[in-house]
Formats: C-alpha cells, structure tokens, sequence
C-alpha cells in the first residue's frame, strides 16, 4: 500500500463539449502546482485532469484523477485527520493517499462527509451526473469556475480558464470591491464569467444548474472540545507537521511564528527558519528581531536579503502568477522567501495567517473598539453635522462619520478605497455606503449568530475576506508558483472555534492585543520576544516603485481608459511621494498593470 500524503495539486475539469487540444493547453498553465505526474480523463462531455505534486512518494495508484464505481475525484491539498476516517470506513483501500479517504467518505456519508475533514482542501468529485466543487472552511485553497452555453469549467487557477471566455470584459463589481477590501469580494473575480467560491462553501452543478450551499460559518459554531487552546495549538502544529519531507517556517520579530517555532521545538521538530531583510532600508526588516528570536529557540535561521534589483527584476512576473489584481505589497517580498525555501530543498513551510484576527492582533481593532462608544452619545447632531462639513481622506474621519451616521463602521482591517474617496476618483458616481452590499451577506450571517460583541464581528469578517481573499490568495500564488506547500496552524477550524468561543472580556484582557495569546507564550518565549511592538509585513515597496519609474503606469492606463479622474491621480501619486496613501497608490499601480496585460 502506497505511503502517499497528497500534496500541492492542481484541479481542471470541463463538463460538457470541449475542444481536446485547447483542454490539454489550459491545463499546462497549471503545471507548476504540481510537477510529479499529470492524470487526465477524456471521455465524451467529460474532461477531468490533475497536477500532482507528492510530499512522499508517488506511487501509481495514488494518481489522480482517482476512480471509484461511479465516483471521480480530482482533490488539492491534505486531509489531515486522514488516518482517523480509516478507522471508521469500511473501504477496500488501494493507496494511503488523502484523496481515497476522500472518496470512502463520500461514499458512506455523501456530501455532508466534508463536515469531517480537517485541512486545506479544494476538490472536484464528480458523481454520475452530479459535479461538486468544494473549497474549505478558511478558504486556504482556491476554486474557481466558468459557466457558457457549451459547457461548465472549473480550474484551480484563473489562468487555466481565460481561454474559455468569448471575450474579455472587467467585472465592475470585482473592482469595486478590489479597492474597496484590497481584493475581488466572493464569487466576483475581475474576469466577468469567472467566478469563484468562497470560504466554506460548496458548489453543486447538475443538468446545466448551478446550486451553491455554505456548510461552515465561523459565527454559527460552538466549540464542542474540552481541551485547552494550548493544547488544541500543540495538536494544530502537530498535525502540519506529520510528513517525510523537510518542513521550514517563516519567522518574523512577532511573536506568532515565535509560538509555531518554539511549539515545533518542543515537539521534537526544529524548523530551519527564513527571515526577509531589505538592502538598504534595513529600518522596514525584522532581521535583528528574527536572529533574537532564532537564537532564543536555538533555530538556524536564513536571511533573505532583497534589493531593488530583485523588485524590478520580478515585479511583472509576480503580478503575472497572480492572475488578478490584489492589493497586498508584501506579495512580491514573500514570493521571493518562498523561491529561496523552494531552492533549498523544502516542500513545506509553516506560516502564522490568522493569529492577528483570531487573537484580536492589530492595534486598530481596539481603535475601533473605542470609537465604538460614541455611538452612545446622546448630543451628537453638532457632531454630525461637522463633520459633514468638515470632509478629511484621512481615515479617522470616515469612522467617527459612520458612528455619527449610525451605519456600519467596521469594514475590514483591509478596507482602503472608502466609498466618499471612490466617489472622487471614479468617473461614475459611487454613492456613500455603496460598497457595504459586499458585506451583506456576511453582515446578515452574523446578526443571526449568537455573537453581537463588535469584536467577535471584526474577527469574523476579517477571517472571511482580509484572510480568505487577500491574505490566503497572496499565500497560495506566492507558494504554489515554488511548488511548496504553505500550512497555517492558526486556521485549524477547532482551535478557531475554541478562541471564537471565548468571551469578549477574556479574548480583549488588559486592552492589549492578542491577550490570549501572550498568556500562553509566557510558558514557551521570553519577555522581550512577547512585548516587542508590533511592526507587520513592512517593506519599501513604494521607494523602489517611484524609484522606478513605474508609477508612471497608472496615468498611462488611465489616459487610455478614462476610469479615473486626472487630478485624483495626480493627488494619490503626489501622496505617494511624500510617504503617505502609499496603499492606495499601489493598488491602483496594481490594477492598472492587470489592465494594460488584460484589456489594453
């Protein structure tokens, strides 16, 4: 029996008429997710296809697409408590592999089986005329799809389905909600055609029909375990790191790599750790902190050092892999980390997404939690009224304006473009509160839980978009372009349940951030490394950006397109230069460099 872990993967599949050729072209473009073997199905109004990428051996029967009866699966990614599923199926088991756990399970409990998997996964499981496409609960891995008269496709990547539009349109809405919360809000992508699902959602395509169901809403849980979050963290990280092949983890000055590192070390595993650095603007770096923390845990640590030359050397090709705008300055820096644990031979990396928002990390949220309170002024209507008349693009302003206002004044951590600045910049009107129909869906989910606390709501929203689209998509680009496998143990559903679960005084403590969290660090890290001040993923993008010349772009596509105002451009690019909206700006470099590629 084959000892095969299912590792980075890539799924593609077409339901209906297709050209062969042009099947077997698009799924080239998503060769990198995994180069071990490549399985196609060719039958007539089927095509279904993986890129596979084993984490130990590869062993024919593990390939895939794998077949069961009637049953067809293409699966991304691991199933973690894979073992413990055996031991409840009856199953005549060929392989060891993920994916024909996947299979036994759905042909014991149907869909609903994707209630008992812990992990990160996106799968294709095709049942006679029934195809279901699944992403999991935090949206790690990504699963996107095409519907025409023809024929339904579904891809891994965006890249892989492109060729199968008539013709290529920008989705409004996908803009709009890209400047609004840095990334294309669920199920727009900036293709019109392409859609994508989101976090904890499965989709059911039968008979040319498209039926979309959520089977996993953070704030609809209650935590059913009786072990304590220390004990759910050591069993999160020892789960993701259950392999053969050698595991490596990013290391910041923070202290959420710190506690996978130091956790891993008590474990028996000793993570080689990678730290990026930035030459000549050591000041936006970690190194210092990181080599502390290294040698705090005894850890060899690796420092990747990059310069202007590698920004303007791999800016393009990093846009590229990515397919479609996001707004996250740290891509580029974190691709290059990614290449260099790639080169040095690791399959598998460890890294802290979700900490921040599970354990109430950013200093703003308490911001946020403060300006709260004015909403229970009695006398505010000079207030109102002030402010109204008194407009600042400074972002303090919009959120005593939306308590004043009585609306809704958490919007993401990732909020940016707020609707008053899109209104200014877009040649159409956008009126005031516009964007927060993208937040509906989620905003009516929460006020049916048993959760009101706002600080329940910001770890909420922010899970399902700041992390979901933006954080989770930066991750699998960056990563899968290297062929590695990224793991987060922050995102383990039942330790995410557990924190959630925890009442709002007990996750906020003192006042500071991630209370919780430093409660259990002082058992594992010392004082300096739990009470240094936060810094983020700092790095001189803008600096190398104007250095470049590159800004230039933004009023090129713009005197072609028209999208945008002149003068507000020149406003944002002028911010720029001074060290200031510098976001803003490279979300606008970013979308505009998708233009000129895409529609240009």
């Amino acid at each position: 029996m084959s000892k095969k872990r299912d590792g980075m993967c890539g799924v593609f599949g077409i339901i209906g008429n297709y050209s062969p050729h042009r099947a077997r072209e698009a799924l080239k473009t998503l060769h990198h997710r995994g180069q071990d073997h490549c399985g196609i199905i060719e039958e007539e109004g089927l095509f279904l296809a993986h890129h596979r990428l084993s984490i130990t051996d590869n062993h024919p029967r593990s390939h895939q697409p794998m077949r069961h009866k009637q049953l067809l699966l293409s699966f991304n990614w691991e199933i973690y408590n894979h073992k413990a599923l055996r031991h409840e199926l009856d199953y005549p088991w060929q392989t060891s592999s993920d994916a024909e756990v996947v299979l036994a399970a759905y042909e014991r409990w149907g869909i609903e089986a994707i209630h008992r998997f812990e992990g990160m996964f996106a799968f294709a499981l095709i049942d006679g005329e029934k195809l279901y496409l699944v992403r999991d609960r935090f949206g790690k891995k990504p699963m996107f799809y095409h519907q025409n008269g023809e024929s339904f496709s579904f891809a891994s990547e965006i890249k892989a389905l492109r060729p199968f539009l008539k013709t290529l349109q920008m989705n409004r809405d996908a803009m709009r909600s890209y400047l609004s919360f840095l990334a294309p809000t669920p199920p727009h992508t900036f293709y019109a055609g392409i859609e994508k699902l989101q976090s904890g959602e499965y989709l059911c395509f039968e008979r040319g029909k498209i039926t979309k169901t959520t089977y996993y809403d953070l704030s609809h849980t209650s935590s059913t375990s009786s072990k304590t979050l220390e004990e759910l963290l050591h069993e999160s990280i020892h789960k993701r790191l259950d392999t053969e092949v050698g595991v490596a983890a990013l290391l910041s000055g923070g202290i959420d790599s710190a506690m996978i590192c130091a956790i891993a070390s008590q474990q028996g595993k000793r993570l080689p750790t990678f730290t990026l650095g930035y030459d000549e603007y050591s000041g936006y770096d970690e190194r210092v902190n990181a080599k502390a923390t290294a040698e705090f845990l005894g850890l060899k640590n690796t420092e990747v050092v990059i310069s202007r030359t590698d920004f303007d050397s791999c800016l393009d090709e990093v846009l590229d892999q990515m397919d479609e705008p996001l707004n996250d300055p740290a891509a580029l820096p974190l691709y290059l980390l990614m290449k260099k644990i790639s080169s040095d031979g690791y399959k598998v990396v460890l890294s802290g997404e979700g900490s921040d928002e599970l354990f109430l990390g950013y200093r703003q949220y308490f911001e946020y939690l403060d300006i709260e309170k004015a909403a229970s002024l009695h006398h505010k209507n000079w207030l109102k009224k002030y402010f109204h008349s008194n407009f600042s693009m400074n972002r303090e302003w919009e959120w005593y304006k939306r308590i004043f206002d009585e609306t809704l004044l958490f919007r993401t951590s990732g909020e940016k473009f707020t609707d008053l600045q899109q209104n200014l910049l877009l040649r159409e009107n956008v009126r005031d509160n516009e964007s927060l129909r993208f937040l509906q869906p989620y905003r009516e989910s929460f006020a049916q839980s048993d959760f009101s606390h706002p600080s329940h709501w910001y770890s909420f929203i922010d899970l399902k978009l700041f992390v979901g689209e933006h954080f989770l998509s930066k991750l699998d680009s960056v990563s899968m372009a290297h062929t590695l496998e990224a793991r987060t143990p922050f995102l383990d559903h039942t330790l995410a349940e557990r924190v959630f679960a925890k009442s709002p005084e007990e996750r906020i403590g003192e006042g500071g951030t991630k209370y919780l969290l430093k409660q259990l660090g002082k058992k594992y890290l010392n004082d300096e490394i739990l009470n240094r001040r936060k810094k983020g993923f700092a790095n001189p993008y803008m600096e190398w950006l104007i250095a470049s010349g590159r800004l230039e772009l933004i009023r090129e596509v713009n005197e072609k397109t028209g999208l945008f105002y002149p003068e507000e451009i020149e406003k944002y690019i002028d911010l720029a230069r001074r060290g200031k909206f510098k976001q803003h700006s490279w979300g606008l470099y970013v979308l505009s460099h998708w233009i000129k590629r895409e529609l240009l």
